[in-house]
């Protein structure tokens, strides 16, 4: 198959400085309905990825994310995303972004053209065979994921890839490439829009999953969550009542005593808590 950059093909759309806005915001909301189902195309290899990080995972392994650009910044959203939601420390799930991270804010120059430089920023990490690379790209040719994952790969490290564009190179580097072809952008090339929308849900789709998997989810509720705010102590508050019918004050209490719904449930009916 010959490599086809859809990410960076012609609108569909044209004259877009001429139409009106609501014409531009429900243009924009049309592509974005394709972006679900792309990623649902997608998920026998997600579920294939999931089921060996949660295999590594319990033996200590770890998630890498790795991207440059827009790419590179919903891998470090996710990955931040995790300790507060899951209770998970930070270095579970990890977001690397080329150029570090002054990158987040400011386009750093010829940081994503650096073949040399993802092994060494994975290298700071003491990375091993129990570890789980993910390299995203839109247009599944950024050097710096590349060869990390190609790296990766040489020394027993699970790799896989998130791109928008079919057969390309990145998927190659990958042992499990997740081609998510959304289609040309509506403003040509900006991967931005649909591209990195889908990089987002399938990045909560792995996260999530594994976290479920790995015991960090209880019936729909997260009772690991960090109790950073007001309403997080409501809500895990309300978990502990829905648990153990406490009085409100009381059940509060348990909570803020024991740092999370899990060990207040499992202080409470005596239960030695492992997390």
């Amino acid at each position: 198959m010959t490599f086809v950059k859809i990410s960076e093909q012609s609108s569909l759309y044209n004259d877009l400085e001429k139409k009106p806005v609501g014409e531009i915001l429900r243009d924009i909301n049309a592509e974005d309905h394709k972006v679900a189902e792309a990623v649902g195309r997608t998920i026998p290899r997600i579920e294939e990825l999931v089921n060996k990080i949660v295999t590594r995972m319990k033996r200590g392994g770890r998630i890498f994310y790795m991207g440059a650009g827009t790419s590179g910044r919903i891998g470090v959203l996710d990955a931040s995303e995790i300790p507060p939601t899951f209770g998970m420390d930070p270095g579970w799930v990890i977001g690397i972004i080329a150029g570090g991270d002054t990158a987040l804010r400011n386009p750093v120059e010829n940081a994503e053209d650096d073949k040399l430089q993802g092994w060494k920023d994975l290298e700071k990490f003491d990375i091993n065979t129990n570890d789980t690379v993910i390299g995203i790209a839109a247009s599944g040719t950024t050097p710096y994921v590349i060869n990390a994952l190609l790296e990766c790969r040489r020394n027993g490290i699970l790799t896989a890839a998130i791109t928008s564009n079919p057969d390309a190179p990145i998927c190659h580097a990958a042992d499990i490439p997740i081609e998510m072809i959304v289609g040309p952008e509506y403003v040509t090339g900006s991967s931005r829009m649909k591209s990195g929308s889908g990089q987002k849900m399938i990045c909560n789709m792995i996260t999530t999953t594994v976290m479920i998997k790995m015991g960090r989810v209880k019936g729909n509720k997260m009772v690991n969550m960090q109790l950073s705010n007001a309403k997080l102590v409501d809500r895990g508050t309300r978990m502990v009542i829905d648990e153990l019918g406490l009085p409100y004050d009381e059940a509060k209490r348990l909570l803020l005593m024991h740092g999370s719904v899990k060990r207040a449930v499992d202080a409470f009916n005596g239960v030695e808590c492992n997390d």
